[in-house]
């Protein structure tokens, strides 16, 4: 029997961040701590309720058509 190989383990999203982009989301830019996650929000109506009452947009930006590569304009 072949023996099983050892995976490696995956990232987090914010240790993707911090390889990524040398950027710590859990650091506190005032303070200097250690913040922490108060929760996931996965349920639309109260994704849409937070965001209207902190008067953010609740509709993701429209994509810009699709253009071909900057050599064809040149033509």
């Amino acid at each position: 029997m072949e023996p099983k190989k050892e995976r490696t383990p995956r990232l987090d999203w914010a240790g993707l961040l911090r390889r990524t982009f040398a950027l710590d989301v859990f650091a506190c830019s005032r303070c200097g701590g250690r913040r922490q996650v108060l929760a996931y929000l996965t349920a639309p109506a109260g994704v849409r309720a937070i965001l209207e009452h902190l008067q953010l947009p609740t509709r993701p930006a429209q994509l810009a058509s699709a253009q071909g590569p900057p050599q064809i304009a040149w033509c």
